[in-house]
């Protein structure tokens, strides 16, 4: 633990100088970094960014989003996909709305619908400065390989286990408790890159790493093999009258 205290200082440096420029960082405001927060689950950045734009142009407020309609708010989600998302995230705009405001604690934030784990802490950390390691691929790419750790990143304990190591080097000042997470997201987004080679040489903690004195690096981290997905064939009719085709809305939960 003592070693890995030792990156802190050079990950915020290089963060400082070399951090992208994105609309949700400009102004870390709990609303502003939940929403994209909720945009960037199982979507990349570049994607994001044009919709985060929008969707808070039309709904600049949580409480404008607390009182969309649903189609509007469906439409603004159009093409991220997981609409559960968007209906969550009305659902928790509700909630914020009667409270009176934002939760400010990571336990506040996590009973909000659609909030987990590693959303609470990046609103808690990026919103209020509290001291809360958010987990996400990068970090558990970044981390791993810079301890050298074989666990599997799938299993709940190795992410509890990592989380628990970055809370223990989380710095304790106010400006540099908010850019923490993102330091270490950044590094693993566009240095300690997935799906091929580290960029090492760029890499502000590269003499600090053991994946890459051991020369393991790019086989971290270590995931156990996906199973096979399970086809199943469905039968869909279409309905046609002069141009025109007949939808039904499916119910809230169930499959397509």
């Amino acid at each position: 633990m003592e070693a890995l205290k030792e990156i802190v200082n050079p990950i915020l440096k290089w963060y400082d100088s070399h951090a992208r420029v994105l609309p949700w960082r400009e102004d870390p405001s709990p609303y502003r970094v939940w929403v994209s927060e909720i945009m960037l689950q199982q979507t990349r950045v570049e994607a994001v960014k044009p919709y985060f734009e929008r969707f808070i142009k039309e709904l600049p407020t949580i409480r404008a989003l607390a009182e969309a309609p649903e189609d509007r708010l469906m439409k603004l989600w159009e093409g991220l996909g997981y609409y559960s998302r968007a209906r969550n995230l009305q659902k928790a705009a509700r909630l914020v709305t009667e409270r009176g405001g934002f939760p400010d604690t990571y336990e506040g934030l996590l009973e909000l619908p659609g909030i987990g784990d590693y959303t609470a802490s990046a609103i808690a950390s990026a919103s209020f400065a509290r001291r809360e390691a958010a987990v996400d691929g990068n970090v558990l790419r970044v981390i791993t390989r810079l301890t050298d750790d074989h666990s599997d990143v799938a299993l709940p304990q190795t992410k509890k286990a990592i989380r628990s190591q970055v809370q223990e080097i989380f710095p304790e000042a106010g400006a540099d408790t908010r850019i923490f997470n993102q330091s270490l997201m950044e590094l693993g987004a566009v240095v300690c890159v997935p799906n091929g080679p580290p960029k090492c040489l760029l890499c502000p903690v590269r003499d600090l790493c053991l994946g890459r004195a051991r020369g393991t690096a790019e086989s971290l981290p270590v995931k156990a093999p996906k199973k096979s997905r399970r086809a199943e064939e469905k039968t869909v009719f279409l309905l046609l009258r002069r141009g025109q085709i007949a939808l039904r809305k499916r119910p809230a939960s169930g499959l397509l």
